[in-house]
């Protein structure tokens, strides 16, 4: 399936120094996922009993207003994301839709401008057709010219899922 809106997971060159140091200045504590479905971050998919995974802390709008000189003041934030302890190359076979998108589920779109500042929100309750109800969401979103990216997150949790840039 492909999107109008791709998302994005961390790029692979912060992975390498999140697996060193997380955003809070942290060691990553790698330990073997028994359970498996964690939504892993690094590749856009949920874990498998057996992997071994992290628990790290992550600043999204960080990272992207070190790269860009925006200056998201206050809107920076961290948190806890699961990423694998190891490189797995990223999200597999291209674009393959929105993850962890099961009907019921309570996700909020964040949108920002070029700042980094915040410029409105949506709560979603994914429908059983979540991915078309991700891309209207996302282009309702996008429908506003201020609007440089988008970021979703859980409700219950508070946890970035990903990152979609405008088109």
């Amino acid at each position: 399936m492909t999107t109008a809106f791709p998302p994005l997971a961390i790029p692979s060159a912060v992975l390498k120094e999140l697996r060193v140091r997380d955003d809070a200045g942290h060691p990553p504590r790698p330990y073997p996922d028994d359970e498996g479905d964690a939504p892993l971050r690094c590749c856009l998919r949920s874990s498998t009993a057996g992997e071994r995974i992290a628990l790290i802390s992550y600043a999204p709008l960080r990272r992207w207003a070190a790269q860009t000189g925006a200056d998201p003041g206050a809107y920076d934030e961290q948190g806890p994301v699961f990423v694998h302890a190891d490189d797995c190359g990223g999200p597999a076979g291209g674009n393959l839709g929105y993850p962890w998108a099961r009907p019921g589920a309570l996700r909020v779109l964040r949108r920002y401008d070029r700042r980094g500042h915040i410029t409105g929100g949506r709560m979603l309750e994914l429908p059983d057709d979540a991915q078309a109800a991700f891309a209207h969401a996302l282009a309702e979103a996008f429908a506003e010219p201020e609007t440089a990216q988008v970021h979703v997150r859980a409700v219950e949790y508070g946890c970035y899922h990903f990152r979609v840039d405008r088109p």
